[in-house]
C-alpha cells in the first residue's frame, strides 16, 4: 500500500461500472493499467464500464481466448489484454505484444501476473476484492503519469 492509494467500496456492479466510466474520464495515452483481482472480482465489469465512458456501445466481451480486443474510440487506441490463459511468454513476441506499449495507446491488462516479467511496470493498478454483495477497489499509482490519472479521477 501506497499513502496515496485511493480504496474505494463499491456496493454493486453498477458502482463498479460506474467508476470504470469514472476512470474513461481521467485516461489519456501512453497509459498502462493493470487490473487485478481474482475470478469474479469485478475486472471485466469495469472494464466495460471504461469502455462505455469512452462512448464505445458494442459488446465488451473479456479478451480471455484472444489475449487481446483492441478498441479505437474518440481518437484513443485502447488495447485490453487478459493474459488469464497465458502460458508461452514466445507468444508475446509472435504476436507482437510489445508493440501495443507505446505513447498513443492506453494498455488495460487482467491478469497481469501472468506475463509480469514481459510488462512494463504499471502506471496504474486497481486491485479489486469481494467485499460482502459488492467490492472494494483499492488503485495505486506506481508513476508519475499514474498520479496524473489519479488527480483527474473525479470521484
Amino acid at each position: 500500500m501506497h499513502n496515496d492509494d485511493i480504496t474505494l467500496s463499491l456496493t454493486d456492479e453498477a458502482a463498479t461500472l460506474q467508476l470504470g466510466a469514472k476512470l474513461a474520464t481521467a485516461l489519456f495515452p501512453g497509459l498502462v493499467v493493470w487490473l487485478r483481482g481474482d475470478l469474479g472480482a469485478g475486472k471485466t465489469t469495469l472494464s466495460r464500464g471504461l469502455l462505455r465512458g469512452l462512448g464505445f456501445d458494442g459488446k465488451v466481451k473479456s479478451p480471455t481466448y484472444t489475449l487481446v480486443e483492441s478498441y479505437v474510440i474518440s481518437g484513443l487506441y485502447l488495447y485490453h489484454f487478459d493474459f488469464y490463459r497465458f502460458v508461452d511468454p514466445d507468444e508475446w513476441d509472435a504476436a507482437g505484444f510489445r508493440d501495443y506499449f507505446n505513447r498513443e495507446s492506453v494498455c488495460l491488462i487482467e491478469w497481469p501476473e501472468k506475463a509480469q516479467d514481459l510488462l512494463p511496470v504499471p502506471d496504474l493498478e486497481i486491485r479489486l476484492a469481494v467485499e460482502g454483495a459488492g467490492r472494494k477497489a483499492t488503485l495505486t499509482a506506481h508513476t508519475e503519469q499514474g498520479k496524473a490519472c489519479l488527480k483527474q479521477l473525479p470521484l
